[in-house]
């Protein structure tokens, strides 16, 4: 069977549907006015939830907005409006805020439960390319998504209304976001699966090794011990610490491999003559993330977490932090 093997035109034609999904999306700036205000407004001053409806490729990006909004701080959710006319407009109260998408703005489905949606008395927003139309003429407040032309060569496919639509929906969400201080433990707690959520909630108390588990000398050991007891605890280091526990440095693979080349006598030298003194070190309720940040900037691999009397409780290492998954 002959392959089909595609023409530079290919490139082209990308190019271009590229630009017009790009001027589509920049046209909107200039919508952005005290339409987008009253929107804003409304969905602020909901009691309820943020319904979003739409119908076929408005659907689509219309669940995409309903997603958004839940994950930045706006409890929203996403009904079909075919749905919605067969029991699932039960759903829809009077403290609510409905937000339809349609390009045309005559969606008939869309159309067919205003009616009911207006005697529940929930608040309706209109997204559409045609602030002449019903939907538009309806809505309590109506953004303007129309673009001069879709990106499809027959100017039939829903391309740059949909694009248009989708930024336009995420304009919203982040106004709606910085409206309400909505911040980056915020959005963690609400992706607590995912890698940003791990970043932003895991603590270094979390992930820290304790006890037994933290090598420690006091300066008077000798490097030999020193050294087997870099070994027993496996995080490239043992901290120097006082009787009381209080840090006075550490004793690394690093200062091991000098301590080589200088050729010194590991059985009579303490570790106090050879340790890193004065340390890196984090507190244990500071996010993991920021240990990953001191250890790029400075260049280490382990860090003693200590209290605020600088009294040694744990210590970590990068692995650790990569076995949190914190990286």
């Amino acid at each position: 069977m002959n392959q089909i093997q595609p023409s530079h035109k290919a490139l082209d034609l990308a190019c271009q549907v590229l630009r017009i999904e790009g001027d589509a999306v920049l046209a909107l700036i200039g919508r952005i006015d005290d339409t987008f205000l009253e929107a804003l407004s409304l969905i602020l001053n909901c009691h309820g939830r943020v319904i979003v409806s739409g119908i076929g490729k408005s659907g689509h990006i219309g669940r995409k907005i309903a997603s958004t909004l839940a994950s930045t701080g706006t409890p929203a959710y996403f009904v079909h409006p075919a749905e919605a006319s067969h029991g699932d407009l039960g759903m829809i109260t009077a403290d609510d805020v409905l937000i339809v998408l349609s390009n045309s703005g005559e969606s008939a489905e869309l159309l067919n439960i205003l009616p009911s949606v207006k005697r529940q008395g929930a608040k309706l927003i209109a997204m559409t390319g045609n602030p002449q139309s019903s939907l538009a003429r309806d809505a309590d407040a109506h953004l303007d998504a129309g673009v001069a032309q879709e990106a499809c060569p027959l100017n039939l496919a829903p391309t740059a209304s949909t694009t248009a639509a989708l930024a336009l929906g995420d304009a919203l969400a982040v106004a709606l976001l910085d409206a309400r201080g909505f911040g980056a433990e915020d959005f963690a707690r609400s992706h607590p699966g995912g890698t940003l959520g791990r970043q932003l909630l895991t603590r270094i108390r979390d992930v820290m090794r304790t006890g037994e588990a933290v090598p420690t000398v006091l300066p008077t050991t000798s490097v030999a011990e020193a050294t087997r007891e870099i070994s027993r605890g496996g995080i490239g280091m043992t901290v120097v610490i006082t009787p009381e526990r209080e840090v006075l440095g550490i004793f690394t693979d690093g200062d091991l491999r000098r301590a080589i080349v200088n050729k010194l006598d590991f059985q009579t030298l303490t570790v106090a003559n050879v340790m890193s003194g004065k340390p890196r070190l984090i507190g244990p309720d500071k996010l993991a993330a920021e240990a990953v940040e001191m250890m790029e900037k400075y260049k280490i691999n382990q860090i003693p977490v200590v209290d605020s009397n600088n009294g040694l409780i744990g210590a970590l290492n990068m692995h650790d932090l990569f076995q949190a998954k914190a990286l």
